[in-house]
């Protein structure tokens, strides 16, 4: 048996246990990946941030010196496939992580925001956003992915949660988006 990892990257309000995430380390122990859960302690409370790109910008690098620090010990030549997953200001701090340490890993991102592509290099993975994500520009956003050949899906009038008030709606996208995790996880 190969030994793989999958590290979570969560957002400040949406932690390991909400459903993408909680899903998402379901499939990855269905593959016998090995699982790290990183979690945030900042000083700013989410609702403060999320509109100030200064404490968006302090926030991530609050977060990414906790994360340095909590993957200290963690040698990832060990194992022969790594995938980071991230959600919301994670996938922005997974980024700057795998940039930082030239890490070869495929990358899961959920709703990034708009720091992630300034980190953002080539990589292999999938990222899912909601077109009515009031915190990236789906614009922007399906254009930085074009540009960086990076595999997308925007979630038709889906939020920041992919998610979009419908219930019947939301479990059938979190199906689909599940079923999309699961075959990079398989490969």
């Amino acid at each position: 048996m190969s030994k793989k990892l999958a590290v979570l990257f969560p957002g400040i309000g949406y932690h390991n246990d909400k459903p993408l995430m909680y899903y998402t380390k379901k499939i990855a122990s269905n593959h016998d990946y090995e699982i790290i859960q990183l979690s945030y302690d900042l000083l700013e409370a989410a609702s403060s941030i999320k509109n100030d790109a200064d404490k968006t910008k302090d926030a991530i690098n609050e977060a990414f010196t906790q994360v340095v620090d909590a993957l200290k010990d963690v040698n990832f030549d060990n194992y022969e496939r790594i995938i980071f997953v991230g959600k919301s200001i994670g996938t922005a701090i997974m980024a700057k992580y795998e940039m930082t340490y030239e890490l070869d890993v495929d990358m899961i991102i959920y709703t990034p925001i708009p720091y992630t592509f300034s980190y953002l290099g080539p990589c292999e993975g999938l990222l899912f956003h909601g077109s009515s994500d009031p915190f990236c520009d789906t614009d922007m956003c399906v254009q930085l992915c074009d540009e960086m050949s990076l595999t997308y899906a925007v979630i038709p009038e889906a939020n920041h949660s992919l998610e979009t008030g419908d219930v019947q709606t939301d479990i059938a996208n979190m199906a689909k988006v599940m079923n999309a995790v699961d075959k990079i996880f398989s490969l």
